[in-house]
């Protein structure tokens, strides 16, 4: 499988996998690097779903509407993608995603969690309403919303994160009285938690 994207080496820890918002590519989130863990190997793919032009990791039935079954479909290609991408780093990647990218990361956790070490999910939604009975026992998960989010409001953070703690992962939340985006004040706490100092 081939599609758009960056690989860069690294020898610090842990390789990130970065999974761009809606309109993004595989350029956008690779700042987060130096803010969340400098020098470790990245992977940052394109979507493969163009929404008005823009891309995607999946489809959507209207904004704040998910289409669950493309969802499926497409998170599973994206696993494949990965594992034939950098196989040596499988089940020690943390997915780190934002909005459509953030669905996206967490689908892949829940779909296929040998993959993944940990997640940050940034400006999430709930990403199956009738999530798979998944063992995340030992993965650590970031959530980070805006407490003024008009497409994210409160209550779908707190869903997301019963779903992922149900299933044994550990979740620590990073929110910000922000909207739908990311808060830099937060950074310093998601690298904490990332490297395992939180």
């Amino acid at each position: 499988m081939t599609r758009p994207h960056v690989l860069l080496e690294g020898a610090g820890a842990p390789p990130l996998l970065l999974l761009h918002g809606t309109g993004g590519d595989e350029h956008d989130l690779l700042p987060l690097r130096e803010h969340l863990a400098p020098d470790a190997p990245v992977l940052s793919p394109r979507g493969t779903v163009l929404e008005n032009g823009m891309p995607r990791f999946f489809r959507r039935h209207a904004e704040g509407v998910l289409d669950e079954d493309d969802l499926r479909v497409r998170v599973d290609e994206l696993a494949e993608f990965v594992t034939a991408t950098a196989p040596e780093h499988a089940g020690s990647w943390w997915a780190v995603g934002f909005s459509n990218g953030a669905n996206a990361a967490s689908a892949l956790l829940l779909r296929h969690p040998d993959l993944l070490a940990g997640a940050v999910l940034l400006a999430a939604m709930v990403p199956f309403a009738e999530p798979p009975a998944a063992d995340l026992t030992g993965k650590r998960v970031a959530v980070s919303n805006g407490r003024r989010d008009p497409l994210v409001p409160a209550a779908q953070t707190g869903v997301l994160v019963a779903q992922l703690r149900e299933r044994g992962a550990e979740v620590v939340e990073f929110p910000h009285d922000g909207g739908h985006g990311l808060d830099a004040g937060v950074l310093p706490g998601l690298r904490a938690f990332v490297a395992g100092r939180t």
